[in-house]
């Protein structure tokens, strides 16, 4: 086959592959459209009827069987209930209230110039008024969360959690898959852990801003996708190379803005040498990323190790229009209170969190952010005891 065959193949096949990927999203979009404003139609006839939640089964239930019979499978009682609670649990459409998605829902909504549509200059207002409509149905949710999306959605019961994974889900451009995963790993608890409410209330509105040094830290980390059972006889390459393995999904479970420089990357000090496991750059932060990784317990010769490290990026690697390194280390165990009193009160460049290679469960998290609430009451505490005794 000639060059010019070839490349005329790709050019139609790319053509073809955008074309489905359109038509996809079309449907997607409008499936989730659908399924919203039966949702709606469901509740205002139930509004209307008898306060009763018979009326309710009773109506879906006969509504269930009329649309199986007319459209086939996927208006089971079930799903209309689903539909019914989508509705419910999003009254006004998406809680997405980033402005650059809004924005895009905009254009992806408007029509293309303002021709008007054919028949408007014959009393066809109708049409006009359906098209409207339409437009404003479609700026209702982000094109890139399909039904399955708000599926799971729907079960996420806190609403405060529910609305950051749909925004991270649309900005992000996360997969079902990729969803599922992070509310399974409970991104947002473990990213509120530690946050005052308003901070929260930032975290719901605005997802994953990063600003300071701790915003990139999750404690714990969960590394469940690195698929390695938990055993006494690891090496630390060992789970750095299986790290490595599944760069894409660890890029994942840091967080937005990471980019992967190297491994093992070598520091020469009057020439002894030293090695980085992992180097990351922060686009938002606009600063190096240094992680070490721990298998045992942190121990505070961990911490100065990486105080070198973080020292040796800042003098020799680090250009002036860049911020301070970062330095993580990432451990199976630490003790919050030897980091507190290792590094120094204004520390912000050495962090410590634990990983967990398995999900955590709500009990386990619900359990350590009451550990936690405790410690911090008792520290805020402690001043004022001192005072009464002297």
């Amino acid at each position: 086959m000639s060059t010019d065959s070839e490349e005329l193949y790709e050019r139609i096949a790319a053509i073809l592959e955008d074309a489905r990927a359109t038509v996809a999203r079309t449907i997607n979009a409008a499936m989730v459209q659908a399924y919203w404003e039966i949702g709606v139609s469901l509740v205002e006839q139930e509004q209307h009827g008898r306060a009763r939640a018979e009326y309710g089964r009773e109506l879906i239930e006969g509504i269930s069987a009329r649309l199986t019979n007319r459209f086939g499978r996927g208006f089971g009682k079930q799903n209309l209930w689903r539909m019914r609670q989508f509705y419910v649990a999003f009254p006004r459409g998406s809680t997405v209230r980033d402005p650059r998605i809004l924005a895009a829902l905009r254009r992806q909504s408007e029509p293309v110039g303002s021709v008007e549509p054919p028949g408007a200059s014959r009393g066809g207002g109708a049409i006009v008024a359906a098209a409207r409509r339409q437009s404003d149905l479609a700026a209702r949710f982000p094109r890139n969360l399909s039904w399955t999306h708000y599926r799971k959605l729907l079960a996420v019961e806190d609403p405060q959690a529910r609305a950051f994974y749909e925004l991270e889900a649309a900005r992000n451009n996360w997969s079902t898959r990729e969803l599922e995963r992070q509310v399974d790993s409970m991104l947002f608890e473990r990213l509120a852990k530690g946050r005052n409410a308003e901070q929260v209330r930032l975290l719901v509105r605005e997802g994953q801003q990063p600003q300071h040094p701790i915003d990139v830290v999750k404690d714990p980390m969960v590394l469940e996708f690195l698929g390695l059972p938990e055993r006494s006889h690891w090496r630390e390459g060992d789970l750095e190379q299986a790290i490595i393995d599944r760069l894409e999904t660890f890029l994942l479970e840091l967080g937005k803005g990471f980019c992967f420089v190297g491994r093992q990357k070598r520091l020469t000090v009057d020439g002894d040498h030293f090695f980085v496991d992992l180097v990351f750059y922060h686009r938002l932060l606009r600063c190096f990323v240094l992680i070490d990784l721990k298998l045992g317990k942190l121990t505070h010769q961990d911490l100065g190790q990486m105080q070198m490290y973080v020292h040796y990026f800042d003098r020799f690697e680090r250009v002036e229009h860049e911020n301070p390194t970062v330095g993580i280390v990432l451990c199976s165990s630490k003790n919050d209170a030897m980091v507190e009193i290792t590094l120094p009160k204004d520390n912000e460049q050495i962090l410590a969190s634990r990983y967990q290679l398995h999900l955590p469960s709500a009990e386990e998290l619900r359990a350590e952010l009451i550990r936690e609430r405790e410690a911090a009451e008792e520290a805020l505490e402690a001043p004022a005891d001192d005072e009464e005794s002297s």
